[in-house]
């Protein structure tokens, strides 16, 4: 079967392994977030890999970077969300330790994937 080259990303493979974790992670929220922070999460975490699929599919390397740079911003709104979701006791610290973990990996590789569409 054929792969496009987003299929090939590490950072998009690694973007959809993070959109698990918030799925799986939100499944405990309490059901009067369901349509608050839950949604809020689930949204922000699928528009990473969008974002980086979309940005596969631009011609120009600014075009690319500018789509990495709103996955980048995902990142950070969604790492707020887990902060405030930990703060409100939705998760335990293990949970918002594992998870900011895996935004910071995505987040560092998106960062780099920007710098090097702008570099080339």
């Amino acid at each position: 079967m054929y792969k496009h080259s987003f299929e090939k990303l590490e950072v998009w493979n690694d973007a959809v392994d993070l959109v698990e974790l918030i799925y799986k992670l939100t499944e405990g929220f309490p059901d009067s977030e369901k349509f608050g922070l839950v949604s809020q999460m689930k949204r922000c975490s699928i528009s990473i890999s969008s974002n980086l699929a979309e940005g596969t599919s631009r011609n120009s390397k600014k075009d690319k970077a500018h789509f990495s740079n709103i996955a980048f911003s995902s990142c950070m709104e969604l790492l707020n969300q887990l902060i405030i979701s930990f703060r409100l006791n939705f998760i335990v610290e293990k949970q918002y330790l594992e998870i900011r973990n895996q935004i910071m990996k995505v987040s560092n590789k998106v960062n780099a994937l920007r710098k090097s569409q702008l570099n080339n």
